[in-house]
């Protein structure tokens, strides 16, 4: 895709979207950021705002914040006005995990019409600096009904790397890419790491009944735990070859991210 198109980027502000548009903005491609309080206005909940945002691209990264489901309407509206590549932030094990909102968003991409490419990242090494662990880390205790499964964290600026890599490249439409980091770990194991990083002990709680009993004894906690439970009977995650094939580089190790977190006083 040529540098002169411009590219739409949802959730410009966030963890992946803003790491998109800078590595976009990088490499010289033209660049629309949009969030609720971004370079341009876009609000799912708002209908309205749709159209400005997406008037003019080519390309689109797509995703919706936590909890939100991404709206068919506006995925037609943009293939409509243009837009003919979409790279969709999704999650690895959707499945597993029963995860309606995000297998709902990539049968709404695949029956696009436009080239899509589909991101199934494994967690997030922000989770833990720029997402909901961070205060966890703070506090010294992580809550993760995860036991010793291992898990392939990613770094979100790896993932950004794809993302790119799809929006401004041909080879990549019609693929479904898992994403991880280049080794698995513990929850126990990632936690100790960040102490480590820090200074100080940092505990991790893996159990089920922990879980519970910090969140509350309610429908909505037990029907979480037993989510992480079906991604716990997977077993410990593979690792893939997805960001040094496409990108050429080796991803971040997590033993770097903590280093570098802890260096700019992410858990000071």
């Amino acid at each position: 895709m040529t540098h002169d198109v411009m590219i739409l980027v949802l959730g410009a502000t966030g963890s992946t979207g803003r790491r998109v548009a800078e590595q976009l903005r990088a490499a010289g491609h033209t660049v629309r950021g949009a969030s609720r309080s971004g370079q341009a206005t876009f609000d799912w909940s708002e209908p309205g705002t749709w159209e400005p945002a997406v008037s003019g691209a080519s390309a689109l990264y797509l995703m919706a914040p936590d909890g939100v489901p991404v709206d068919p309407a506006f995925v037609t509206l943009a293939v409509e006005r243009g837009v003919e590549r979409i790279v969709l932030l999704s999650s690895g094990a959707i499945e597993a995990m029963g995860d309606e909102r995000l297998m709902a968003a990539e049968r709404t991409v695949r029956d696009s019409g436009a080239e899509w490419t589909i991101l199934r990242p494994s967690w997030f090494n922000q989770n833990f600096d720029e997402g909901f662990f961070q205060p966890a880390i703070m506090a010294g205790e992580v809550l993760m009904p995860l036991g010793d499964v291992r898990q392939a964290f990613v770094d979100a600026d790896d993932i950004a790397a794809v993302a790119v890599a799809a929006l401004t490249q041909d080879g990549h439409a019609g693929r479904s890419y898992e994403i991880t980091g280049p080794g698995s770990l513990a929850f126990g194991e990632a936690v100790d790491i960040i102490g480590r990083a820090v200074g100080r002990e940092v505990r991790y709680l893996g159990g089920d009944e922990d879980y519970i009993a910090a969140n509350g004894f309610s429908g909505e906690s037990i029907h979480a735990a037993k989510a992480f439970g079906a991604l716990r009977a997977l077993g410990d995650q593979p690792v893939a070859d997805t960001v040094s094939d496409v990108t050429g580089r080796a991803p971040k190790t997590f033993e770097t991210f903590a280093q570098e977190a802890a260096a700019k006083g992410a858990w000071s």
